[in-house]
């Protein structure tokens, strides 16, 4: 029987002795895709063995041509059989379709077909490859596949009056193709029985899928959201341990000496400590500016202060510089900035209003040599803190 990487060799070996035009810019691709597969097939695995699924994929697809992508937007579904040999290396039969669009931008003018694609994927688990442990809450799995393409329902594109030289290759028939695909999954963890998977993928299909023709390949990209359902977990069996006799000894009988009496210390007492703590803070405003239109990191140093110690009291100093204004003015803002400030405290962080008082000393007290740092409120806050020693 052929193991994994023989089959894929084989398989390889056939497609790409192919000389047709159109082969040459998927050969790359696929060697790529196929080496990574071979090298996941040989990889020693964790406990986990194996597992089945089924999953339901829907989202949009994009045949690229030479037009806004948000025209060529359509959407897109899937439903597809998986099963994982080792936790490492698995296949699924992939069945996709419905719907492709293409179009003629300088004529405003696009056109819609159905289309079909079975295709059968190798798959490779990068995080249970690179990692001994198979318990990952996100997997990331690369993937490639062929496939055969069915496409029909190309009456849009036939009802449309162009030149023949535009479309040359519009076909009346239903249309069969090749599929080759690659692509990436992001996958929830597989030992959950339903899962959520995002996929994205590129396809390469013949150069008539989209009925234009450039002398290569049409590329179909696909972004689908999906959900799983995964059964049949098999786990490789532990080594059972090996079973240790015990040769058990006749005791050797020995004078035990009478115990030392150990005075007995007594216990250590508990004794709750107050230290009084304290903290001084500074607030600055503009010119005629009462008020903090955001909160404040000093704002909140104040108020973790008062939530953190005990019988808190926080006293708020209002200042008007005496370069502006005159002494009246200045005393009624002073007021108001120390007045706002414990306003803002109490509604932003839930403290104890009755623990704060506010006073204004206007532009009589020049706390700081600068004329515009007395535009200010200082606060001095003093607390309680306890603390509990042993003695």
């Amino acid at each position: 029987m052929c193991t994994v990487s023989e089959i894929i060799r084989i398989f390889a070996r056939g497609y790409l002795n192919q000389n047709s035009k159109e082969m040459k810019q998927k050969r790359f691709l696929l060697i790529a895709a196929l080496s990574v597969l071979m090298a996941g097939a040989a990889t020693a695995q964790d406990k986990l063995k194996s597992y089945s699924y089924v999953e339901a994929q829907g989202g949009v697809q994009l045949t690229s041509t030479n037009a806004p992508m948000d025209k060529l937007l359509t959407p897109t579904a899937s439903l597809s059989f998986g099963h994982y040999f080792t936790p490492v290396i698995g296949a699924r039969l992939h069945v996709n379709g419905w719907q492709s669009k293409s179009g003629f931008e300088p004529l405003d003018q696009y056109y819609k077909w159905k289309y079909v694609t079975p295709s059968v994927d190798l798959m490779i688990n990068l995080c249970n490859l690179f990692s001994k442990s198979t318990n990952h809450a996100l997997n990331v799995i690369l993937l490639g596949g062929v496939g055969v393409n069915y496409a029909w329902d190309n009456d849009e594109l036939n009802g449309l009056s162009l030149d023949p030289k535009l479309a040359p290759l519009a076909w009346d028939k239903d249309r069969l193709n090749h599929n080759l695909r690659a692509g990436l999954r992001l996958e929830t963890n597989v030992r959950k029985p339903f899962g959520v998977s995002l996929e994205v993928n590129a396809n390469s299909v013949d150069d008539r899928f989209n009925s234009k023709s450039n002398d290569a390949d049409d590329w179909q990209f696909t972004a689908q959201l999906g959900l799983s359902w995964r059964f049949g977990h098999k786990y490789r069996k532990s080594e059972p341990a090996p079973v240790v006799r015990e040769v058990v000894e006749e005791p050797v009988k020995e004078v035990v000496p009478a115990p030392a009496v150990v005075e007995k210390k007594p216990e250590p007492k508990a004794v709750v400590k107050r230290e009084t703590v304290k903290l001084h803070k500074e607030v600055f405003y503009g010119i005629r500016v009462s008020e903090n239109e955001t909160p404040s990191a000093i704002m909140k140093e104040v108020a973790d202060f008062m939530k953190q110690y005990k019988d808190v009291k926080v006293k708020a100093v209002g200042y008007a510089d005496k370069g502006t204004g005159n002494p009246k003015v200045n005393k009624v803002y002073a007021q108001k900035r120390a007045e706002q400030f414990k306003q803002d405290l109490v509604s932003r962080y839930n403290v104890d209003a009755s623990a704060i008082t506010i006073d204004s000393k206007g532009d009589t007290v020049q706390p700081f040599a600068d004329n515009d740092k007395n535009r200010c409120v200082i606060i001095d806050a003093e607390g309680v803190k306890e603390y509990t020693v042993y003695e």
